[in-house]
């Protein structure tokens, strides 16, 4: 509502009266649907059971007729012309005043009063108390009621007000009095729990935020700390290649703690409009990955907490479920037992992956059993400031998946929260891993991909895991031959090693970008490395990078991934201006940053941008011509004129852009937010903060100049089936012919770089050690010597983050030992399978 209206309002006394009205009926009018609903039915069938009792004094079939007739009027508002709809309120108001207190008073006093004529009166009075503001209580029931008097003594021509009826009037009016205190004091008792839960909701949500705004504060001093000195000279600054490192680093974990505010808000919001997970959205994924990716990108406030945070694989699984809902249930177990660790030095917590089961363990302070039995419902918690909704929202997440979540706890020993999961049938992995195939088919056939490894033996696992697909697959040894073979041949796909020797992974994607490669600057790259944690995507996208995949990793998810990649690049949205060139864009938003950051992303794509704070200015905007609009994009919540309202405006006007396709900006995406959008008008809807690459995607979706592509495919990432070996891998490379030959070039090359890092470890020297390491991951991984593979990626992975070789003297020792059983196994294996054939 505008001040010039709200002025209006305040000048005019029955405008004031009638928005009390209004806002009392403000979240849907369900009070008067269904009294409209129960009055069509009523008023004629009380006519006839009347018949069956007595003869009537006064014949009122015509006037319940029409009573009826108006009740099903205001029942059908949903089919009402637009035009009339802003009219709904005031047409009910008249049928309120018109069809209790005038028609039953009325009634009444033509019956000659008498008991049952006083109890109607008391009952329109009730109802008219539960369909009005007090105000207009008392309004509705004087104005009827004298209208209903003044009725009377018109059209009848004996006109005497009963006695008996006249002396029960003091007694409606003590009802009316009572009815409407009662209900001022329910209304206002409601209203006061409510506005505790809003307290509540929202100093938890201030208390949830704090962590990752702690993180966002401590990684935006971190990259103060890694700047070189500032000067106004104009000269260069030298940054130390760790200083780099650092920055990508620091940046990795602020955006991970943006990443998990959003979530807390995400998850608080959808709990608290119980928001089903889709699963439609639905993937196969390994429980052991997962656990392992939680723990990995979790935003530890110290590296002490890291160190009491431990993951153990006994048995791996396939679960299907959404990955981002799963690691935030994660995500706030662990955050739930860290809670303890200042009162608690000596606590630890255990992730455990055992068929079928995920086992969160601290040995904490524990939980009261009173608190146990409660502690899934939302808002209960048992620590102080939490919001009491993580552990429903697990709850909803878990079940969504088809399993549960239980807790165990003894009181000074420990808590444990266990997550059960439905299993995964043989058979269901098999559809599912020709149904990924046959995707993936789809997409690449007939495709050319160029794979980039200094490794031989991964290029040929690759090339092997493509075939399926029935793509070209080229190879290259190295960055160069990379290069040279872009320049010669166009490519759909390029498949990128970062750790190579001479020209690195990043250094070949910043060439192609740069044009080195003229026929192939757009090409799609993802980036294939063994490089952990989330820094690696920071520094993939920098460098223009479209995807990543971690080494190793299996048929089902590689194909995955560089579908993923082709169809939704990341790193080349600035380059997607071919799909998005010249369109023009209406974009409102009264926040100017927003508006700013968004209208950067449009105008990077080339397209044309028009910008405006209100709905007015949209209108504005549109009304003043100059071309046709491709979109426009509204902010939901505007001052003034809402998204919504300007929504339905467009839509009700009568111009050439009534159609043009709306696309709703919203920070809040429950279900009652997007009926109303779509009931306004809008197609698509994109939350807040706006990602570039949806951006995108939704406005390629609403102009329909870009393909549609398969749908998005589940991963299914390995699965150990023992404490050495993954024989599911094995299992699959000796289906495809490729057992014998893969485990004859791993298991020699697997020693030799075992024996090299011994050496390396020796000389403590870095760089030799860290490059070893990278190819060890990706072997172990490829070979499916899981245990091997993990102790690597886990040691590589801190020393990338600390960047220095682990303190401890022979630290390489458990590696060669794992490697030397390793090796043992594959070969026992392979010796078995042969044998059994």
């Amino acid at each position: 509502m505008s001040g010039h209206e709200r002025s209006a309002i305040e000048m005019n006394p029955l405008k004031k009266l009638f928005s009390h009205y209004k806002a009392y009926h403000a979240h849907g009018p369900l009070l008067l649907y269904y009294t409209s609903l129960v009055g069509f039915i009523v008023f004629p069938a009380f006519y006839l059971l009347r018949f069956t009792k007595s003869a009537p004094v006064y014949d009122d079939l015509n006037f319940r007729l029409f009573n009826a007739a108006i009740c099903f009027i205001l029942f059908l508002k949903n089919r009402w012309p637009e035009r009339l709809k802003p009219y709904y309120l005031a047409y009910s108001y008249a049928v309120v005043l018109i069809l209790f207190p005038l028609t039953f008073m009325f009634t009444s006093l033509k019956h000659g009063g008498g008991t049952i004529a006083v109890g109607n009166t008391l009952l329109a009075a009730f109802v008219v108390i539960f369909l009005a503001d007090w105000r207009n209580v008392v309004v509705i029931l004087l104005t009827g009621f004298c209208a209903a008097i003044g009725l009377y003594v018109l059209t009848d021509p004996d006109p005497r007000m009963p006695a008996d009826y006249v002396q029960r009037l003091p007694i409606l009016l003590v009802v009316v009095v009572c009815g409407s205190l009662f209900k001022f004091a329910l209304e206002s008792a409601t209203a006061e729990r409510v506005r505790h839960a809003y307290a509540s909701l929202a100093g938890s949500i201030a208390h949830e935020m704090r962590n990752p705004l702690g993180q966002i504060r401590h990684s935006l001093e971190s990259l103060r700390q890694s700047l070189p000195a500032p000067t106004l000279k104009a000269q260069a600054q030298v940054l130390q290649p760790g200083d780099v490192d650092a920055l990508y680093r620091h940046l990795a974990q602020g955006e991970i703690a943006v990443e998990r505010g959003l979530q807390v808000i995400s998850m608080t919001l959808d709990e608290v409009n119980a928001k089903p997970l889709n699963p439609g959205g639905f993937a196969y994924l390994s429980a052991s990955e997962a656990c392992h990716k939680a723990v990995l990108e979790y935003g530890y406030d110290s590296h002490e907490q890291r160190s009491r945070v431990s993951v153990e694989t006994v048995k791996d699984f396939l679960f299907r479920g959404e990955e981002t809902a799963f690691l935030f249930v994660l995500f706030n177990l662990i955050k739930n037992a860290l809670y303890y660790l200042p009162a608690y030095p000596q606590a630890r917590v255990a992730v455990t992956i055992d068929a079928g089961t995920v086992k969160v363990r601290d040995t904490g302070p524990g939980i009261a059993p009173e608190l146990q039995r409660r502690l899934f419902e939302p808002f209960r918690t048992s620590k102080s400031g939490g919001t009491g909704l993580g552990l429903a929202y697990c709850r909803r997440v878990m079940r969504a998946f088809g399993g549960d979540i239980a807790c165990e706890s003894v009181q000074g020993e420990y808590t444990q929260f266990i997550l059960t999961f439905p299993p995964v049938t043989a058979q269901e992995r098999e559809v599912h891993r020709h149904t990924v195939v046959a995707k993936a088919k789809a997409v690449f056939v007939r495709r050319r991909l160029l794979v980039v490894d200094d490794d031989a033996a991964l290029r040929k696992s690759t090339r092997m895991k493509l075939a399926p697909v029935e793509a070209v697959v080229d190879e290259a040894a190295d960055g160069k031959q990379a290069l040279a073979m872009l320049s010669n041949f166009r490519y759909d796909l390029v498949l990128l090693d970062l750790n190579m020797p001479g020209m690195d992974g990043y250094a070949v994607a910043e060439q192609i970008r740069a044009g080195q490669a003229p026929g192939n600057r757009d090409v799609c790259i993802v980036a294939y490395t063994g490089e952990p944690g989330p820094a690696a995507r920071v520094k993939t996208l920098k460098a223009g990078m479209d995807g990543l995949v971690n080494k190793p990793c299996e048929q089902d998810a590689l194909l995955r991934a560089l579908c993923e990649a082709l169809e939704h690049p990341a790193g080349r949205a600035r380059l997607e201006h071919g799909e998005l060139e010249g369109q023009r864009v209406l974009l409102a938003d009264d926040n100017a940053y927003s508006r700013k950051a968004v209208a950067a992303y449009l105008r990077r794509a080339g397209v044309e941008v028009a910008e405006a704070a209100t709905g007015e200015a949209v209108m504005a905007q549109l009304n003043a011509g100059g071309g046709a609009w491709d979109a426009v994009l509204l902010d939901i919540n505007m001052p003034g004129m809402s998204g919504l309202d300007t929504a339905q405006a467009i839509r009700a006007s009568s111009t050439a852009w009534r159609d043009v396709p709306i696309v709703a900006l919203t920070a809040h995406s429950s279900a009652d937010m997007m009926g109303a959008a779509r009931a306004a008008g809008m197609g698509e809807f994109i939350t807040k903060p706006v990602d570039a690459a949806v951006l995108y995607g939704k406005l390629r979706q609403l102009t329909s100049r870009a393909p549609a592509g398969p749908a998005t495919l589940p991963p299914a990432p390995p699965r150990a089936d023992d404490r050495l070996l993954d024989v599911d891998r094995l299992e699959r490379y000796r289906e495809i012919g490729m057992l014998e030959e893969l485990v004859g070039d791993y298991v020699p090359e697997i020693a030799r770089l075992v024996e090299r890092l011994d050496a390396g470890a020796g000389r403590n020297d870095l760089a030799q050690c860290m490059e070893l390491m990278h190819s060890l991951v990706g072997l172990s991984g490829e070979a499916g010597a899981v245990a091997l593979h993990r102790l690597s990626k886990q040691i590589y992975a801190q020393a990338s983050q600390d960047h220095r070789l682990p303190a401890q003297a022979g630290w390489v020792e458990p590696i060669a030992l794992l490697a030397s059983q390793s090796a043992r196994a594959l070969n026992e294996y392979v010796g078995r399978e042969a044998g059994a054939v």
